[in-house]
Order: structure tokens, then C-alpha cells, then sequence
């Protein structure tokens, strides 16, 4: 059966969250006269990220509020576990700014999905809120490629679970053998698609390589070959 339908994960898959993560909370650091309370910048920003990885994963193994998670994640990075929600809330919202300020698309985002649209439906899969993806896709222009946004919050359940790509399968009517789902995350992305009965394809940007099991590409200017070779009942390829 042939793929009639491409679903897409967003950070660090379409858009450069790391790079928008980074610069934002640089100034936002810079603006709060907290760069120096770790010891570098460069230590700080390691520190934000290793946090916000480790609330990424509790919130999407053990769900709860969306908001909570942020919260946790403040008062952890600050040190300050009596911040109320409104402090810690506060303090978030100051760092959006500068986050926003710094938002991009990777260079390849939109030529590839204005080139798959000719053959392929498009769908998003995130596991973050619809709060959150809409005004993202929004601000940077591209919502309307997309026929379908569907994300965790709202969902109630996270990739790499199966129910999350059925929903969203569901919400394009097709099958799940009719999907590819196209990730940065080779096991909450990829392998989870896969095991939910999807073509999952990892963006490896990085080319970190590994996971031979795995479709694999180094970035998206080789997803339509990929596509149109369809390997999915042979030996998984690698585009890069």
C-alpha cells in the first residue's frame, strides 16, 4: 500500500528549537543578570537543557498539566523550589520572548513540504500542547500545510505510545501503513511510528548514525526519494 500521507513531528524536526532554545535563553539570562550564577553562560544553558530534557520525558511517560511541567523545570534551573505557579509562570513567560524573538525553520522545511504536497498529504504529531504548535506554525508561516495538528496535551497521550499516532491517523482517515511519520527522536519518533504500524523515517540532522533497524535521513532534501523508494518491507534505508 502506498503512502498517501506524511506526519511530522516539529522541534528539531521542521523548526530549529535547540538553536531557538539557546539564543532565547541567552538573553533571557542576560536580561534577568542570572549569566554569570552558574559560572559561564555555557554551563547555564547546558544546565536549561539537561532540565528541560528530563521534565520532557517525565511529562510524556507520566502525562499531567503542560503547564506544570514548565514549572518544574524553572524552580529546578533557579534553585528556588518555593517559586508559586504564578512566579514560576512569570519567569517562563519572560524567557518566551527572547525564545520567539529566535524562532527559524531549518532551510529545508518549506521546499520539501511544498515539493511533497504535489504526492502527499501533510499532518503534525507533537508531543506538546496545541496552545503552543498552532501559534508556532502560525508565526512562522506554514500552518496551512498542515491538514491536521494534533499534540499530547490535548490528546492526553504521548509518542512514542501508539494511541498518539492512531489519533492522528485517524484524524487524516487513512490507515496506519498509509503514514510515514518523520521525526528528529529515533525511538520516540521513529521506532514508535514503526511499532504503531507506521513508516517511521528519523531525521538524523546530527548524522549521529546507528540504529541500522531504523529508516534513517540526514536531512529532508531526501525524503522524497526516500518516499518514492519505499523500503519499508525490505532492509531499512539510509538517505545520507
Amino acid at each position: 500500500m502506498a503512502i498517501r500521507a506524511v506526519l511530522w513531528d516539529i522541534d528539531d524536526t521542521l523548526f530549529d528549537y535547540a538553536s531557538a532554545d539557546r539564543t532565547g535563553m541567552r538573553a533571557h539570562l542576560a536580561a534577568e543578570g542570572l549569566l554569570d550564577a552558574w559560572g559561564s553562560a555555557e554551563e547555564a544553558l547546558r544546565r536549561w537543557k539537561e532540565l528541560t530534557e528530563l521534565h520532557w520525558r517525565r511529562y510524556e511517560a507520566e502525562g499531567g498539566d503542560f503547564r506544570d511541567q514548565r514549572r518544574a523545570r524553572v524552580r529546578d534551573f533557579l534553585s528556588r523550589p518555593e517559586l508559586t505557579a504564578a512566579e514560576a509562570d512569570d519567569w517562563f513567560d519572560r524567557y518566551v520572548v527572547h525564545y520567539e524573538a529566535a524562532w527559524e525553520l531549518f532551510p529545508d522545511t518549506v521546499p520539501v513540504l511544498d515539493l511533497l504536497a504535489r504526492d502527499y498529504r501533510h499532518g503534525v504529531l507533537s508531543n506538546s500542547s496545541i496552545h503552543n504548535q498552532e501559534h508556532k506554525l502560525r508565526a512562522l508561516g506554514v500552518r496551512d500545510r498542515f491538514e491536521a495538528v494534533l499534540c499530547a496535551a490535548e490528546l492526553g497521550v504521548a509518542k512514542p505510545a501508539p494511541e498518539a499516532f492512531h489519533a492522528a491517523c485517524t484524524a487524516l482517515d487513512l490507515r496506519p501503513h498509509e503514514v510515514a511519520y518523520v521525526g528528529d527522536q529515533p525511538d520516540i519518533d521513529a521506532r514508535g511510528a514503526v511499532e504503531a504500524g507506521l513508516w517511521g523515517i528519523w531525521l538524523d540532522r546530527a548524522d549521529t548514525g546507528g540504529r541500522p533497524e531504523l529508516s534513517r535521513i540526514t536531512d529532508l532534501h531526501r525524503l522524497p526519494a526516500l518516499l518514492r523508494a519505499d523500503t519499508r518491507f525490505g532492509a531499512p534505508s539510509t538517505f545520507g
